[in-house]
């Protein structure tokens, strides 16, 4: 039975119970005994009827092992949403460009409309590019720190190597403008040309002088699976900067299948294919190859942790994908990160009993109409304070710390 969803406002006590729970290292596997609901309580207990144990306290470091300052030193307490998103406030002129270029039409009222093809794509706020206007929505929500990412359809894929280096030009140095302002409550996942992986591989390090963390990508580009040989280096390279990697659902296959229904495909299919674009990862060596990666899968994974029992039971049967990998489906699964992005209790704690709350981070997809509107509420109602605990902040540390 799903749950129904709170309407509570996040308070204090979000702070306060993030600040109960221990250090990621060290703390016990909140997801290794199954959960319910108590009838009075409304509380999550454990088949012996108690609250999970609460892991020791550790104090966190002052810098972590690969010398990056981490983001608790200065930052108010409170979560961190590592899903969330910007669109600059104008473009270059786009003459002489792709007539996919987008522009950016303000309207009196302070809204504006982006244009891409010569139609609106998105109706838009300030939120998108005002950092004033988003810091008070993270105060009033009980979010400390966001992760900034690119609008996806701005991923520009679709241009020529020229273009889409100087479309991640402009989004990138909003990105760290951004950041560089309000280093203690923003952290910036840039982007890359990836339709040009010599390029791509060129610009994680240009994001990360500026002062970005990591970077976003398609599930695919255009027609190309991330697992495809070509793609090897750029994911070789972000291994090595220690740089997360953000799989976001981009221009998804199989919408005709449904019918044309205005954001369906947002909806029904991009789940499918970011299922689609972890199993390529799995099946390629991408998460073998270099174990200690950050790979962010958006929308808790979308379709990947149901299939995961079906991926395993063709591995036991040693059908070809158990040449893929040395290990079950499942626990390579676990060598991902997954945000909270699934808009149901019953779908979060699916997610965390199959890959554990240590994997989770939040995301909301922020300032969009599909967002998450009370991501903090959300998660503390659906699981135990241990592993919300997790999932609210600590998980997240590595991915904010500053390079």
């Amino acid at each position: 039975m799903v749950l129904a969803r709170s309407t509570r406002k996040p308070t204090a006590s979000a702070s306060s119970a993030l600040n109960r729970s221990a250090c990621a290292c060290g703390v016990r596997n909140p997801t290794s005994t199954a959960w319910k609901t108590d009838a009075r309580s409304g509380k999550q207990l454990n088949r012996a009827g108690r609250r999970p144990p609460l892991a020791e306290k550790a104090c966190a470091p002052s810098h972590d092992n690969k010398g990056r300052v981490p983001l608790t030193e200065s930052a108010p307490s409170g979560a961190i949403d590592v899903h969330t998103h910007i669109v600059p406030d104008h473009f270059p002129d786009g003459t002489g460009r792709d007539p996919r270029w987008p522009s950016v039409h303000h309207n009196d009222d302070g809204t504006a409309q982006i244009m891409i093809g010569g139609d609106v794509f998105r109706r838009l706020d300030r939120r998108s590019w005002d950092a004033e206007s988003r810091i008070a929505d993270m105060d009033a929500k009980g979010i400390s720190h966001q992760v900034l990412s690119p609008m996806p359809e701005l991923l520009s894929y679709w241009f020529d190597g020229d273009s889409a280096l100087a479309m991640c030009e402009t989004v990138n140095d909003v990105l760290a403008g951004l950041v560089a302002r309000h280093p203690d409550r923003f952290s910036g996942f840039g982007m890359v040309p990836l339709q040009t992986p010599e390029r791509a591989v060129q610009e994680l390090a240009t994001l990360r002088s500026k002062g970005l963390t990591g970077v976003e990508i398609g599930t695919h580009v255009m027609g190309t699976p991330l697992g495809d040989p070509s793609l090897a280096p750029f994911f070789a390279e972000a291994a090595r900067l220690d740089m997360t990697v953000m799989v976001h659902a981009l221009h998804p296959v199989g919408a005709e299948r449904i019918g044309n229904i205005p954001g369906i495909d947002a909806t029904a299919i991009f789940p499918l294919e970011t299922a689609m674009a972890a199993v390529s990862l799995m099946t390629s060596g991408v998460l073998e190859t270099h174990p200690n990666s950050r790979i962010l899968l958006s929308h808790g994974g979308g379709a990947l942790p149901a299939i995961l029992p079906r991926l395993d039971h063709a591995y036991r049967l040693g059908m070809p994908i158990q040449k893929c990998m040395s290990v079950p489906p499942s626990e390579l699964a676990r060598r991902f990160f997954f945000d909270s992005i699934v808009y149901g209790d019953e779908a979060l704690r699916y997610l965390a009993t199959t890959v554990g709350a240590e994997r989770m981070v939040v995301g909301t997809d922020y300032p969009f109409l599909v967002m998450e509107d009370d991501p903090v509420g959300f998660i503390q109602r659906a699981l135990p304070e241990d592993a919300a605990g997790l999932i609210l902040r600590q998980t997240a540390a590595p991915i904010v710390a500053r390079p």
